[in-house]
This record gives C-alpha cells, structure tokens and sequence, in this order.
C-alpha cells in the first residue's frame, strides 16, 4: 500500500462542515493503487460511509480518478493517469474530486497534485532531416534544425542535444534554437553526401533520449537563381468560386542550365487560413481556389511566392487577390429592447421596442427595408442608421388578444434580393378593467324546511375575463335584514367557491322566501366589484300535525253533546273541527272514527268533520255514545291526532244526572265524589230546569222542523291565532255560524243551546259541558251568546 499524504482545510459550508484535503501523487500509477486513507485524513468515522452513501464525484465533468473503499476508507487510483494527456504541458497538474456524504449532507474536496515522472523520450517530428549545401557555402553559416520535443515538463523536458564529431559541422543551441554551424568548407568531389546524428537529452532519472539522422547533399554551386516576370501579381476573385478556378498563374525564369535552371513554384509564409483557400502548381505556377473563399470573412489575400532552381536558389514575389462581394447573406434583425409585457392601456405611439437590422454584403447588397404584417396594432418607424422603433398604433385589450407574435421582414437590394424574418413575441399585461359578472341575472334557491344547518342551497358564479388577482373573485354576502334579523344569521357564502350555505334551519310556518344580494369582488387595485340577487324559497314538510279546535282537548274540558231522540237519519249531531299550520296537502285533512259505541250509528265526513246519524234513533240505542275521531294530514309520512266525542241521547234534562255514570265511565273512581255533590246540585235546582226545558220546548213547538246543526258552540279561546280557513282541507268552513248559550241551575254542567241557518238541522235542547272544577265561572261567563263567523 502506498501512502500519500494529504493535507486539510476546514471551512464552514451553508449546510454542513467541509474539509479540503490535498494528495501529491506521481503519474502512471496503476490502477488500484492506494493513495491514502480519505477517512483518516478528514477525520470521518468510517463504519459510517456506506450508511451515509460516501461517494466520490468530479467536479464539471463525469470522469472519476479514483475511488473509495466504503469499509477501509482508502482512496485508491480508479486507473492510469497520464498527467501528459490531463494537463498537456501546464506546469502545475491538479485534479478535483469531491467527497459527498448524505444525511446530513457533506461536501470534502479532494485535491490531486499529479507529479510528473520522466516517462517521455525527447523526439523530432522526423526521423530523417534533409539537407542539401552547396559546395560554395561559406564557413560559418548556419542551417537552422527543426528543435526535438518532450511531452513531460521541467527537468524531464529536454535539456540538450550532442552532435556526433563529424569534420565539417558543429552544433550551436540556445534557448530558442537548435543550428548547424558550417566549421569547414564542403568539397563535393571529396564527399557528396554526409550523414550526421543528433541526439537531444532530457534531464530525468533515467535519463532518456532520442535521435534523428540528418543527411546533407553537397550540391553543385549555382550561382544564378530565378526571376519572376514580374514583383507583384494582382488578381480578382468572386467570393463563392467554384473550387478549381485559376485565379492567377506566376512565372519565373533562370538563367543556368540543366538542374540549376529547372523552376518550381511553392507558396512562401502563408497563413494557415490562405493555405486552406488557395494552391500553386509547383510546375506552372498557377494558383487555384481550392476553399471556401468569403468576402465576409476576408475580402483580401497576400500571398507570397518562391521560385527555387533544381539546386536551391530562390527569388520571391507578391501575388495580390481582392475578392468582389456576392449577394449571398440575407439579412439579419437584432432585437435590443423590448418592453414585454406592456400593460393593455398604453396609449397609441408608445414604443415597446428596439431593433437593429445589419447586412454582411456591402454596397446595394446591404441596403436593407424592413416591414411588417398588416394585422398586428403596431407599426415600424425608421430611426437612426439601421436601427427601427416598434410602436403600437391602436388601442390593446388584453381581453381580446393577450399575446401577439409579430412577424417582422428585412429584404435587402441585391440581385437577387434576400430576405430574413423575426417573430417578436408580445405579452399585454392585465389592467383591472372588468368588473366580475355573473353567469345569471338572478339566482333561485329551493330548501325545505327543517334543513341542516350548514347545508348547501345554491351557488353562484362570477366570471372576471381579467387575469391573475385581477381575476380573482371573491364572493360575499352583502348586510340586510330578513324578519328584522342580519342577513349573516341565515345564509353564508364561500368567499372562493360562492357556494351558498344555510346558517340556521329554516321554519316554512315562519316565512316562506327571502332575498338576499351576493357581492362579486375581484382583487384589483382598486377592486371592481357586481351584485346579484338571490331568492331563496322554502318548501313545506309536514313536521306539524293536526290540532283539534273542537272538541276541546280532554285534559281542559269534559265535552258531551244532547242528540234528540227523535233524529233521523242523516241529521248533523257535531262536528269536529281541527286545522294544520302546513300547507297545501300537508294540511289536507281527513277525518275518520276509528271507534264508537255503536259502530252503525254515526258517521263522519271525511273533509269537512261532520258527524251525522246514519240511521234513526231507536230505543234501543244506548243513551251514551263515546265516538273517537281520528284526523289526518295528507302529508308524507301522514300525521295525526285523535280527539273524544261524547254524545248523550236523550229529549229529557231530568235525564242529566245520568251523565255522571258517563264521566264515572271515562274517568277513573275518583270523580264519585263530585258526581254526588251533582246529583245534589241537579235536586236543588230542579224547579229552575223544569221552567227552562218547558221554555226550551215551547221554542220546539214554534219550528217542529228545525234540524239540529251542529250543536256545537266554539268559545273564541278555542282558535289558536293566525289559522286560516282553506275551503275542502277540514278546518273551518265559513257556511257554519254558530251561537253559544248557557243554562242556568246546574252547578256541573254548562247547557249550550245552538240556533242554526240550515233547515235541516234537528231541534236540540241542550248542549252540556261539564266541568265540575270550574263549572261556576263557566256557568257565570257564559251568560251571554257568543257568536263566531265563519273562522277564515
């Protein structure tokens, strides 16, 4: 295991504490080699590096040079490194990794010095250097040789050359160059041809080095060297030539004979660019495009040119080429402001952008027009040089278009003409202009009574074409009474939804509609804001059931009606009379005996309550009849009530003590006593009812055919307020009058004597009510006729 140390640095990250931690490692280590334990070094624990997810990242790209061992924390080579391919010949060659470890998250540089080692040989771009010296050349002169190269760096780079000990040359370097010094003049005739190695050394341990072989020719002296026909050659040139066109062709001549007088053509120092572009024929010295060529890019060459004879003189000449412009560049639309969005009430002529048109071309190529589409609110208005103002024309509403793509068009001069587009693309930004609206005029609300508290009843929208906050509704009850209560104690909106809620249970019997008004609120500045009405309607639901009004309820009051003994059949005995504070057919009532003494005596209408014989009475009929009466709702489900009906036959008040066998049947052993203390009472007044029942049968006489209708006297304490007749629903029916009378002598029982405006109606004596607790008051309040009209 090789050990590298590191070095670290703690500083404080946002989230957590890092650590930067330096390596200093040599190049080429193989892979799996151990650096350092990474652990250790940044004083991590390490049982917990695979629980925390320990990983080695790079840093700006995805190549890892090394990695961890997640049980032992060492930090190993994940493979080669090559610091020549890494870091080219940089001096300093640093590598960074991050070490990463998740919950809670921490960062650690990791820092790799690559060292170099001495791993390259000098080397020279060949293996062979040619040379070819004239036998007339001075001592002293120098060749220049192409420098030898070392890809490591510092003292491993290369540090020296050594030519082998030769007779004629000597080798002179310096920081800049390596030249072969002439020392003694070439003889031809002795040596043609003389072979020289070059050795260049580095400075490594080991040292290492290589060697290139360079081969002199002694020529032959030549003493006359090419002459062009002329200094400067100028040419013209489309740009976009076809490649291959003879551009211009340059000539040289020399004055010597056989290999001293053969010319080539070569191009002298030429750019690497013009290299690309253009090539001389070596043998007649035509220089063609072999490139691209573009006015744009350069519209003008210099070109140099070498003639050389077979033995090595040269003469230089200059070949000029102008490029003339072509129209092949459309041109082009830099947009350098724009105002985005623009709000949609910005007056007509406002600019909302800045644009810059520029052509490559030249002359008429590059005089441009720009235009633009018909349908758009804005226009282009020329400015300085080549720039244009985008203003708008006309009013915007965002409502309508809240986003425009305008299409802008430059066409240049040329021949033939190009042009170029640009989509600029508008945003209008919203102005709180709209009020929020509603989907309807009016909103209707149907509930049935006894709802829920919190139930929903309806929901009204409002629709804002305006956007974001300006848009946004808000929904809200606005103040009012209903039956002298705030608005807020009987309904709720949702602010968002404008769901309306019910706040309280509803009473049909109470009130029947209401109306309430709903605010639309959007959340500009300022806010807009619309009404709406809401009518709310109730439904009835038969939660009331019947109340009787006749007979009175049991507990108050001990009912019994006379039926003379001489009824016929179908003569009207009672009624009963009950009302339904619902409506409609929760207060239809129907009425019905659901048991009787006699089953097959009486019966009872079933609307209108009325108790009739179906017979004539007989004898034989008991002298005390207890009908129960039922009435019922036609509400779903039905509800109902009961009520007793007691009805004594009988043409005779001496008879009336008999009624104390009715109360004794009805009531319980208690009541003995006070039928006693009647029967006593009825023995003491006795004269008074013989003088009153003769009084009573003499008004018979006088009408032998009046009917009995009814027999019955309501007390205006028996009508509860605010119950209203309804024509065919069993209550009340204002065809009936009745007059209520009192007898006197009897301190148990209250005789009510009945006149009637139907015909038909038996005669009746007495009507009794008996109530021993309170017969006197009864008796005393009773004296003079009550009469109620028709209840409606």
């Amino acid at each position: 295991m090789m050990d590298h140390r590191g070095q670290s640095f703690s500083f404080v990250c946002g989230f957590s504490v890092c650590a930067e931690v330096s390596y200093s490692i040599p190049e080429e280590l193989k892979s799996r080699t151990v650096i350092g334990n990474i652990a250790k070094d940044l004083g991590l624990d390490i049982t917990t590096l695979s629980t925390r997810k320990a990983r080695i990242d790079s840093e700006g790209n995805n190549e890892r040079f090394c990695v961890m061992n997640l049980k032992t924390g060492d930090l190993s080579v994940a493979e080669r490194l090559d610091r020549e391919s890494l870091c080219s010949n940089k001096p300093s060659c640093i590598l960074i990794q991050d070490l990463v470890l998740e919950n809670p998250l921490e960062l650690h540089r990791i820092n790799f010095h690559i060292q170099d080692i001495n791993d390259n040989s000098p080397q020279f771009k060949r293996d062979l250097i040619r040379m070819e010296i004239s036998e007339s050349a001075e001592k002293g002169t120098r060749f220049l040789i192409e420098e030898a190269h070392d890809a490591d760096i510092g003292q491993n780079s290369v540090q020296g050359y050594i030519l082998e000990k030769n007779d004629n040359f000597i080798l002179m370097t310096d920081a800049n160059k390596v030249e072969l010094v002439l020392e003694s003049k070439l003889d031809r005739e002795r040596r043609q041809e003389i072979e020289l190695p070059l050795t260049a050394f580095d400075g490594g341990t080991p040292q290492k080095s290589g060697t290139v072989m360079i081969h002199v020719t002694v020529l032959d002296a030549n003493d006359n060297a090419p002459v062009f026909s002329q200094a400067v050659y100028k040419a013209s040139l489309p740009e976009n030539s076809p490649l291959d066109t003879v551009v211009v062709t340059v000539s040289a001549t020399d004055a010597d004979d056989g290999v001293n007088g053969d010319v080539t053509y070569d191009f002298g120092h030429v750019s690497e660019t013009d290299e690309k572009l253009f090539s001389i024929d070596s043998k007649t010295g035509e220089i063609r495009v072999i490139g691209a060529t573009d006015f744009e890019k350069k519209n003008s060459f210099e070109l140099r040119v070498m003639a050389k004879d077979g033995l090595g003189l040269s003469s230089y000449a200059k070949v000029y080429i102008d490029l003339t412009d072509v129209n092949d560049n459309a041109p082009v639309i830099y947009l350098k402001s724009m105002s985005n969005p623009i709000p949609e009430n910005v007056s007509p002529g406002t600019e909302v952008g800045i644009m810059n048109v520029q052509d490559r071309d030249s002359e008429n190529n590059r005089q441009v027009r720009c235009s633009i589409q018909q349908n758009v609110p804005f226009k282009l208005v020329p400015s300085i040089k080549n720039y244009y103002s985008l203003v708008t024309t006309g009013q915007l509403d965002r409502e309508l278009v809240s986003d425009y793509n305008i299409t802008i068009t430059a066409t240049d001069e040329g021949s033939p003409p190009l042009s170029s587009s640009k989509t600029v693309e508008l945003s209008v930004a919203d102005i709180n202009d709209n009020p929020p609206v509603f989907e309807e005029q009016s909103y209707s609300a149907y509930v049935t009574e006894n709802n829920k508290p919190g139930s929903t009843l309806c929901s009204v929208t409002a629709r804002d074409p305006d956007w974001r906050q300006n848009g946004t509704v808000i929904y809200s009850l606005l103040a009012g009474e209903v039956n002298g209560a705030p608005v807020s104690s009987y309904l709720s909106v949702n602010g968002d939804t404008g769901v309306i809620h019910a706040v309280r249970s509803f009473d049909y019997e109470q009130f029947r509609s209401f109306k309430v008004h709903v605010m639309a609120r959007d959340n500009g500045s300022p806010p807009l804001s619309s009404n709406v009405t809401v009518s709310v309607f109730i439904s009835d639901v038969n939660d009331n059931s019947p109340q009787i009004l006749y007979p009175a309820p049991e507990g108050n009051s001990f009912m019994t009606e006379l039926v003379p003994k001489a009824a016929h059949g179908g003569s009207l005995v009672s009624k009963v009379i009950a009302v339904d504070a619902d409506s409609g057919q929760n207060a239809w009532l129907s009425y019905h005996i659901v048991k009787s003494t006699d089953p097959g005596l009486f019966t009872i209408d079933l609307h209108s309550g009325e108790i009739r014989t179906q017979r004539d009475i007989s004898e034989s009929d008991s002298m005390k009849q207890n009908l129960i009466v039922a009435v019922k709702d036609n509400g779903q489900p039905s509800l109902s009530a009961t009520c007793s009906m007691y009805l004594l036959i009988s043409d005779n008040l001496a008879e009336v003590p008999e009624l104390k066998d009715i109360s004794y049947d009805e009531k319980n052993s208690k009541l003995t006593s006070y039928l006693i203390i009647a029967l006593v009472s009825v023995s003491t007044f006795f004269l008074t009812f013989i003088i009153i029942i003769l009084g009573v049968r003499f008004c018979r006489r006088r009408k032998p055919r009046l009917l009995f209708d009814g027999a019955v006297a309501i007390p205006s304490a028996y009508l509860p307020p605010n119950y209203a007749d309804v024509d065919g629903t069993g209550t009340l029916r204002s065809t009936y009058n009745y007059d209520a009378y009192l007898t006197t002598g009897s301190r148990t029982s209250d005789f009510k004597f009945v006149t009637s405006y139907n015909d038909n109606t038996l005669p009746a004596d007495q009507t009794l009510k008996k109530c021993p607790s309170d017969f006197a008051d009864a008796f005393q309040d009773s004296l003079e006729p009550l009469e109620l009209k028709g209840v409606d």
